[in-house]
């Protein structure tokens, strides 16, 4: 009998004994789903699911959160959950994810729940996914792959296709031999004989796998084109606002924490809300104005989710951008969830990695009305410095509102001008992109002092005191 050692873990002491040798399931994440609709670049259908997960750090409460949240992912996909089960281990077993023992375990599960597809709480390499099919005689997939399909059900826009395109060709490459069987395939060569295709076609030809990784290859740099010309209309307009002088805000936060119904609160948008996951993919932008006149740019904005895949965060860098170029990041919470912390973890870590770590952030914990009074003391304590509101009922949008103006940021030139009185129009400019600080009526004319922005001021120099 082979022994396995085990990392002692430093947060709850070393691995129990009975924990190492069993399964465990855990309690409340079985689904039903009544109406599907079949949606473009779908790639796994209708299926009934059995989740597994590693437990390898934190506390229990940690993993059964990362399950329940791979078992919404599986729902938001169109699956149907039947079974949750985790394993505690040191670290997952390299060759089957889940210890070997472990995986008859998981094909009895299959069997006797009927389930037809394995999902995995993690990236699996090649030969885990081939180990794990090969031995449960189901389909196996993982936590990066679910991600892709339901970004793959969600996107709309031409640039979110392509996004979501790449990144799942830049996921599948490796994986070839598991998933090749299913991609366009190209004849080869028909060798030295007489036969085959006639004059040009004869000779070695290619393998079938090579064909496949050269077609994928082929595609993924056509799309990577693609995705940069749409990146310069992105920054042309981005170049285009700045010039302006207007300010702008984006909308991030994890998954479903109530990005599109703030914007749609905050700026009567009419974007599309819905409780699932991943439900906005091509940011919305809207105008609005501040209380003081001052008008300002709201982004909604992808969410993401812990562990977003590499894949993801490279292929939509450029809609990502959009949070770095702000002038301020309105950070969405959902107070409701069972571990609000680590959300916010997770979305400064993804934050990061696009450079909007730097930008000012206004953190808002959303759906506080469906939160108890214990987390809220919590989290009062934890961000003293948030806004806690309801996007769904309207509870302290108004303290929204007033941060956000709070922190927009200020025009730089203070003057005294005197406009003509059929100078509207620059009186108007001032009021769209600066800000009007005194007034005065004159015979001559309206005499203002302003604090306006280097563009506007330059505009102005020849009214001026």
């Amino acid at each position: 009998m082979r022994t396995e050692l085990f990392e002692p873990d430093v947060t709850t002491g070393e691995l129990e004994l009975e924990e190492r040798h069993s399964l465990r399931r855990v309690a409340g994440l079985s689904t039903e789903l009544t109406d599907i609709t079949e949606v473009e670049y779908r790639q796994l259908r209708l299926e009934r699911v059995v989740l597994v997960g590693v437990w390898t750090e934190g506390s229990v409460a940690d993993a059964e959160n990362s399950l329940t949240e791979l078992a919404a992912l599986a729902e938001t996909a169109g699956s149907e959950v039947l079974e949750g089960l985790i394993q505690r281990r040191g670290r997952p077993d390299p060759a089957t994810f889940i210890g070997r023992g472990k995986v008859d375990e998981l094909r009895d599960v299959v069997v006797a729940s009927g389930a037809d597809t394995v999902i995995c709480d993690g990236e699996l390499s090649p030969s885990q996914l081939r180990n794990l099919e090969q031995q449960t005689k189901v389909k196996v997939i993982d936590r990066t792959a679910l991600i892709l399909d339901i970004f793959a059900q969600h996107a709309k826009s031409k640039e979110g296709k392509a996004q979501v395109e790449l990144a799942q060709l830049q996921y599948f490459l490796p994986r070839l031999r598991g998933w090749g069987e299913s991609l366009s395939r190209q004849g080869g060569g028909a060798g030295g004989g007489s036969g085959g295709g006639g004059v040009g076609t004869r000779g070695p030809g290619e393998t079938k796998l090579e064909t496949d990784r050269r077609r994928i290859n082929q595609r993924i740099a056509k799309l990577r084109r693609e995705i940069k010309a749409m990146r310069t209309v992105r920054q042309t307009k981005r170049s285009r606002r700045s010039t302006s002088g207007v300010p702008a805000v984006a909308i991030a936060g994890y998954t479903n924490a109530g990005k599109s119904s703030l914007l749609n609160r905050l700026t009567s948008a009419g974007v599309l809300v819905e409780d699932a996951l991943f439900a906005t993919l091509d940011p919305t932008t809207r105008r609005t104005a501040a209380e003081d006149g001052r008008v300002f740019t709201l982004s909604d904005t992808v969410g993401f989710v812990r562990h977003l895949p590499h894949q993801i965060v490279e292929a939509f860098r450029s809609t990502l951008e959009e949070v770095a170029y702000a002038d301020l990041v309105v950070h969405v919470v959902d107070g409701a969830h069972p571990d609000p912390e680590g959300q916010v973890s997770a979305v400064r870590e993804v934050l990061a990695e696009v450079g909007a770590d730097r930008i000012p952030e206004l953190l808002v914990v959303n759906k506080v009305d469906a939160a108890d009074e214990e987390t809220m003391l919590r989290l009062k304590r934890t961000w003293p410095d948030a806004v806690f509101a309801s996007a769904r009922s309207g509870l302290g949008i108004a303290d929204v509102h007033a941060a956000i103006a709070q922190r927009l940021p200020r025009p730089a030139v203070d003057l005294r001008v005197l406009l003509p009185y059929d100078r509207g129009d620059l009186v108007a400019r001032i009021h769209r992109r600066g800000q009007v600080l005194d007034t005065r009526h004159t015979d001559e004319g309206s005499e203002l002092r302003v604090r306006v922005d280097e563009h506007l001021a330059a505009d102005l120099a020849q009214f001026r005191l």
